[in-house]
């Protein structure tokens, strides 16, 4: 199997690369999220007009620049590089995937509202009662006359501050866990009835705990059929958790060059650490961890267009070795750099807080193994 990159691929690589090592130092970073409005629009219009990245996931058809999944892969990975908290996430890969899969009304305009950097989504589909199944859903959608009543809570909604609009999954139908009766909608932050609080993550994003009180919305705002959207959560979902991982590289990637330069610095007994065996052990350990998650979210990566049952296998498998590879390589890296490790100076507590975010994001480790185990099973029997 053939994992090299396209001339085109690598060239995205360097153009983001280049731009946030100039853009968008650690520095620069901890500035921004210290002041109003805790993020960069600087950032994300450059994104939109001077690299054009916010199109490179997005077919030619659609304005973008004939992407898809690895493109996504590859932005995502230099993002988690550079600790970025701009909803590249929420807006292109989920949002985009939506309106990509799922072709409401007026889809086309959105995305090309997206690619302009004016449109922001925000993904809020988790509940307080629901952990990580995304079933498990009190929020109802009512049927009034030819639209819907939207009412209800979603927790931990990630980017909803920065956000235009949220993509919100809600019950038309069914009982609370049911598989079927599952519609999503889109709807404008700013309509009537939604209201936010909004808070900061430990990894520096920022969240919002959603609320809609009789929120209305007309029949456009339903993405695909009434009662029917679990299969097309379940694809976005999946295509995020592996563009997640992909941000997780970058991430794991900068703990272990990071720990590896510092104790070529830091001296005891008058040597560099680096020069202690159990030491170096330990990093190649790291590094090992490293190399696998790159090949596993490769993986799951090409599988993205295979059938549902394979496409969440790799999906899964790979986001088991991300949080395995999150715990070891940052609880190392803080060990590695002792007391100082955890910092606000320090870039490398800053890596630890994400890669411990990431680990439990849109799953922990438990959850994606028995969700491995069942649909090995399930093909099986």
């Amino acid at each position: 199997m053939d994992f090299s990159f396209t001339e085109e691929q690598s060239m995205l690589r360097d153009t983001v690369a280049s731009y946030l090592a100039d853009n968008y130092g650690f520095d620069q970073r901890r500035a921004a999220l210290g002041r109003e409005p805790f993020w960069r629009p600087d950032v994300w219009s450059a994104f939109a007009d001077e690299l054009g990245i916010l199109g490179a996931a997005f077919p030619e058809a659609l304005g973008g620049l004939g992407g898809g999944y690895t493109e996504n892969m590859v932005v995502m990975e230099e993002l988690g590089k550079a600790l970025v908290v701009e909803p590249y996430l929420g807006t292109v890969v989920i949002g985009g995937g939506f309106l990509k899969h799922g072709a409401p009304a007026g889809a086309e305009e959105m995305i090309g509202q997206i690619i302009a950097g004016k449109a922001i989504f925000a993904f809020a589909y988790a509940e307080p009662q629901g952990r990580y199944n995304v079933r498990d859903l009190k929020t109802t959608a009512r049927k009034d006359g030819a639209g819907y009543v939207l009412n209800g809570h979603k927790a931990v909604v990630v980017g909803a501050p920065y956000a235009t609009h949220l993509v919100v999954t809600a019950r038309t139908g069914g009982g609370q866990r049911d598989a079927g009766g599952i519609s999503v909608f889109i709807v404008p932050k700013s309509a009537k009835g939604v209201t936010t609080r909004d808070y900061p993550t430990v990894d520096g994003f920022r969240a919002s705990e959603v609320y809609f009180e009789n929120v209305v919305l007309g029949a456009e705002a339903r993405i695909g059929g009434e009662g029917e959207a679990l299969p097309l959560v379940e694809k976005v979902m999946d295509e995020a958790i592996a563009a997640t991982c992909a941000e997780a590289c970058g991430v794991l990637r900068r703990l272990q060059e990071g720990t590896v330069e510092y104790t070529k610095q830091r001296k005891q007994f008058g040597v560099p650490i680096s020069s202690f065996q159990v030491l170096q052990h330990r990093m190649v350990d790291m590094f090992i961890q490293l190399e696998q998650s790159i090949s596993m979210t490769y993986m799951a990566t090409i599988r993205l267009s295979e059938g549902d049952a394979e496409r969440a296998k790799a999906v899964s498998a790979a986001k088991v070795q991300i949080g395995k590879a999150c715990k070891f390589v940052g609880q190392n890296a803080i060990q590695l750099h002792g007391g100082m490790g955890m910092t606000d100076e320090m870039a490398i507590g800053h890596y630890f807080k994400r890669a411990t975010m990431i680990e439990g994001l849109f799953g922990s480790t438990d959850h994606h193994l028995a969700r491995y185990e069942a649909l090995s099973l399930g093909a099986a029997a």
